[in-house]
């Protein structure tokens, strides 16, 4: 009998985190040809999903998919994202959370200007770590389920926060 990956667990585990502290839980998730999301959202093969309450109906979290509804731009969308595509997921108020690394079994998509599918994994975790930076306070205006674009990341040098605690950047561990 094949092992179950931790990968599903532990994204059930930190949606749960992320809930219970009050925090808002987004999955970035690498899209191909299995994945299901309203195409004029990705950029560079990748959509950032909040995944809160508010923002989705019918979530269900399985070990093979990840499977809800929610509304793009008033229109609802049913979504489907493997698992296996899940890039990281994180609390948007202060980025804390973590990167997986991803193998793409499906096709990408066609709406790509880039090929990261062959990324090493910290080279991933580094793209998804620039993509969840957290947002600034008057952000907080915007419609719930919106997608979060990516930040840039800076050139300076990251600042010791190995505590966790808040208010500090958010880390994002790669695990393979």
């Amino acid at each position: 009998m094949q092992e179950i990956s931790t990968k599903p667990y532990l994204l059930r585990a930190l949606y749960e985190w992320c809930t219970d502290n009050g925090y808002t839980p987004h999955i970035a998730v690498r899209v191909d040809n299995r994945t299901r999301v309203p195409h004029q959202f990705v950029r560079d093969n990748e959509i950032v999903l909040n995944i809160s309450f508010e923002a989705t109906s019918q979530l269900q979290m399985g070990n093979d998919w990840i499977e809800f509804s929610a509304r793009f731009s008033g229109k609802s969308h049913k979504i489907e994202v493997p698992v296996s595509n899940v890039l990281a997921i994180y609390a948007r108020e202060n980025g804390q959370g973590m990167a997986f690394p991803v193998d793409s079994a499906g096709g990408e998509a066609t709406d790509s200007e880039t090929d990261a599918e062959h990324l090493p994994a910290e080279e991933a975790g580094e793209r998804v770590q620039a993509a969840v930076k957290p947002e600034a306070e008057g952000d907080k205006g915007t419609q719930a389920n919106a997608p979060s674009e990516p930040e840039a990341q800076t050139d300076e040098d990251p600042r010791p926060d190995d505590d966790g605690a808040k208010g500090g950047r958010g880390h994002l561990k790669v695990v393979k």
